[in-house]
């Protein structure tokens, strides 16, 4: 049963509601791991971006420099990816189906929303999903 964020869904699950306290909460949490995002990629670009040849006495310190800003831009993208489930949360928020699983519909427990704010699946279907990925992955 995938939603989108904007559709509203009604949770099929014995977890309680989560009140206003919490999201707002989840929010905050949501709104601080997006900025540092942000902060750390404007840091890259800033600091990070060029390399000198200059700077660099031989050809060994120009592919360790040149091997160091590659891993960083990968690590960077790897962030955009996370920066895409944060707001993916953030519009869930904003919706009110902020906490509802995208497979099965059920509510996500508020423990697993406190250890990944940005999940948009249950620890069942999570669990499912990593089950299928290791037998095919």
């Amino acid at each position: 049963m995938a939603s989108k964020a904007s559709e509203k869904v009604t949770p099929t699950s014995s977890e309680p509601k989560l009140t206003k306290a919490q999201l707002k909460k989840f929010k905050e949490l949501l709104d601080e791991k997006r900025m540092e995002i942000i902060r750390k990629a404007q840091q890259t670009l800033d600091e990070e971006m060029t390399l000198d040849a200059n700077d660099l006495p031989d050809e060994m310190d120009l592919a360790s420099s040149e091997y160091l800003q590659s891993f960083t831009f990968r690590l960077r993208g790897r962030e955009k990816v996370f920066l895409d489930k944060i707001q993916k949360a953030l519009e869930k928020l904003e919706s009110g189906n902020f906490g509802t699983c995208d497979d099965c519909g059920e509510r996500i427990s508020a423990k697993r929303l406190e250890a990944r704010p940005e999940t948009t699946l249950c620890i069942r279907c999570k669990e499912d999903q990593e089950r299928v990925e290791k037998d095919f992955g």
